[in-house]
């Protein structure tokens, strides 16, 4: 871990600093210069494996025209994926010490999402669920293991909730083997109720003592993992892009669809850094919604470059769909992201209508889209990047109000650009 990001919660912190053991208490939640570790990006990367897994399996589903099956797995896997992840990093941001069994047992999560990721073809395909169980199954046991380390080394509200978190998370292990043993039919409602159970576990563990997660640090690291996802939406859809060209010689083709996707993930960076969201972030009840809305974003930004790939290729002739299903594998993640961004992000720093409007309307307008043939990702590539510079503008006009509102006593305008 680095320097900047040692833990030192209360006066034996000093004292703890080098030693490979230390007592697991939570961490002060007014910490200065709180960062991300690198074990905590190496954990990101890893999990990117996963989502590049599921990713592939979905780009298989639709182009061989079985979208509702694909998307149904692809949402069961990626809950899984998703939801260790998340948990793991609200324990990191309250309790994360960096001595050796900390970090022993959150390389054994690791390893956990690597046994799920060799699962996911299977579930995919044969829909056989129990290797992805497995590496769930190891994901899940360490995390309880980290709970129960952490009830160990606390009194009070504080152990009770970490007991609940501890045993919560045992007792779900339980009911996510109705994916292994139950009929295939009765699979999707295992896991609408599996998925419910588990995301009352949290605010069941926390309605009597909140835990100390620090605002600017789970913003950097929700930021920092849609970072990645985004960068594996660009890779996945420049092997795709690249194979047509080299095996198909159809760069005429593939051109819109490269333009178009490259501006669609640009904007969509664009649109969800453009306000520090840690200011949000002040009490469970808004950091629950938040974090929990995330799952859309991380999903939909991953499907958006499976969509492309779908729509590579559709347009080179190896997809079994038509052309307006393939637009709708990408206008419909694309939409479903700008409005969770703005939902979740947005709204709370726009200033009046217009301002407001700005991404429910891009997302319409990009649906839309999917109705203009092989030019559809180019031209929802075109509609999001001008929500960009509307948003830019109407900024710009609002700043420039506001400084010549307040001109004479020299104040400065500190209103995000878009």
């Amino acid at each position: 871990m680095t320097s900047s990001s040692t833990p030192a919660s209360g006066p034996s912190g000093a004292s703890q600093s080098h030693r490979p053991l230390r007592t697991l208490r939570a961490r002060g939640r007014d910490e200065a210069h709180r960062v991300a570790s690198p074990l905590e990006l190496f954990f990101d990367l890893c999990f990117v494996v996963a989502i590049a897994q599921a990713g592939v399996q979905l780009v298989h589903a639709i182009a061989e025209g079985h979208a509702g099956e694909g998307i149904l797995n692809y949402a069961m896997v990626f809950f899984a994926i998703w939801w260790a992840w998340m948990n793991f990093t609200w324990f990191a941001s309250a309790y994360d010490n960096d001595d050796a069994l900390y970090r022993v047992v959150t390389l054994v999560q690791i390893a956990g999402v690597l046994v799920l990721a060799a699962g996911v073809s299977r579930a995919f395909d044969d829909h056989d669920f129990l290797v992805v169980w497995l590496g769930y199954l190891i994901m899940r046991l360490a995390m309880s293991a980290q709970w129960l380390r952490a009830a160990l080394s606390t009194e009070g509200a504080e152990r009770t909730m970490a007991l609940r978190y501890g045993i919560g998370v045992l007792l779900c292990m339980v009911g996510w083997l109705g994916l292994v043993v139950l009929p295939e039919g009765a699979r999707p409602w295992v896991f609408l109720v599996m998925a419910l159970l588990e995301m009352c576990v949290p605010p069941f563990a926390e309605k009597s003592h909140p835990t100390s997660w620090h605002p600017h640090h789970i913003s950097e690291r929700y930021g920092l993992f849609t970072i990645i996802v985004l960068g594996e939406t660009i890779a996945a859809a420049t092997v795709a892009v690249k194979s047509g060209i080299d095996e198909h010689d159809a760069l005429g083709d593939l051109l819109p669809i490269a333009v178009g996707g490259l501006l669609i993930v640009f904007a969509a960076w664009w649109i969800y850094f453009v306000v520090p969201i840690h200011g949000h972030l002040r009490s469970n009840r808004q950091a629950f919604l938040w974090g929990y809305g995330h799952y859309l974003i991380f999903a939909s930004a991953a499907a958006i470059g499976a969509g492309l790939e779908v729509a590579v290729e559709q347009a080179i002739g190896k997809a079994h769909i038509s052309t307006l299903a393939a637009s709708a594998a990408v206008t419909l993640p694309t939409a479903l992201y700008l409005l969770t961004v703005w939902a979740l992000h947005s709204r709370f720093y726009k200033v009046g209508i217009a301002q407001q409007l700005v991404l429910p309307t891009t997302a319409l307008l990009v649906i839309l889209c999917t109705f203009l043939g092989d030019w559809s990702v180019f031209a929802a590539g075109i509609v999001s990047g001008l929500a960009v510079a509307t948003g830019t503008a109407l900024t710009a006009r609002m700043v420039a109000r506001e400084r010549g509102g307040s001109g004479a006593s020299g104040e400065r305008a500190t209103t995000p650009v878009a």
